[in-house]
């Protein structure tokens, strides 16, 4: 019989409408007690202009968790949080009560239809790097920092 091992991954958090902060709050708290979580560590939130919609300011973080879970089984966990949130896809970047992103799953590179990790968009997104670099800052260089610069995002707390 074979054991599971922990992995670290790192999950993008997001949210315009409704109660954002609330929205992340509860997210954080429904992934930490999730069945093969083991651990969670969040950034502070940051508050983004949505980059390629419209819609209201995004509250953001990342968090950082430990788990037992294989990346397809912790994406199905990301959308049934989302789900609880009243997530609705209507197109594509569309305002939302909450979106969760698989940025990284240990060293692990994917490129499935349904997954990609690492998160092919990350290393354009002050909203992802930032709050990324607070909490495992040898993950983002300063280069990809500096390659961002130009995007307005806010530390709220």
């Amino acid at each position: 019989m074979s054991q599971s091992l922990a992995v670290t991954a790192y999950v993008g958090l997001g949210a315009n409408l409704g109660e954002p902060v609330q929205a992340l709050q509860q997210a954080l708290h429904a992934l930490s007690s999730s069945a093969g979580v083991s651990a969670l560590r969040s950034s502070g939130f940051y508050r983004s202009a949505p980059l390629g919609a419209g819609g209201p300011d995004f509250i953001n973080a990342v968090a950082q968790l430990t788990t037992t879970l294989s990346a397809p089984d912790l994406l199905g966990v990301l959308h049934c949080v989302e789900s609880a949130a009243g997530r609705q896809r209507p197109y594509r970047n569309a305002p939302r009560t909450l979106d969760l992103d698989l940025l990284l799953y240990g060293h692990a590179r994917m490129d499935w239809p349904v997954l990609t990790v690492p998160h092919p968009r990350m290393w354009q997104r002050a909203f992802v790097l930032k709050p990324l670099s607070e909490i495992a800052p040898d993950l983002v260089p300063e280069a990809a920092l500096a390659a961002v610069a130009g995007q307005s995002v806010e530390r709220l707390h």
